[in-house]
């Protein structure tokens, strides 16, 4: 087996294309931290308008118990009325 000789042309390239290896590497990484960013910028308005949904259900569901209670009243006085 021949060894190859590293002679400082090719040491020279083996530093630059390592170097330009890190530079890729890092502005992958600089454009995966904005993307991720803007995801979660997304997923906050979106857990907002969930919650201002369930928040408008919630009121909701208060009223129509409020109702079905004050049904259910009415129901009961008509029927202890009727008894009198």
């Amino acid at each position: 087996m021949e060894r190859a000789a590293w002679t400082d042309k090719r040491l020279d390239d083996l530093a630059e294309g390592m170097r330009s290896g890190f530079v890729r590497v890092d502005h992958d990484i600089r454009d995966f931290k904005v993307e991720v960013r803007e995801q979660f910028r997304d997923a906050r308005g979106e857990i907002r308008a969930v919650r201002t949904d369930i928040a408008s259900l919630k009121t909701m569901l208060i009223r129509l118990s409020g109702a079905g209670m004050i049904g259910l009243l009415g129901i009961i006085a008509a029927i202890l009325t009727r008894g009198v």
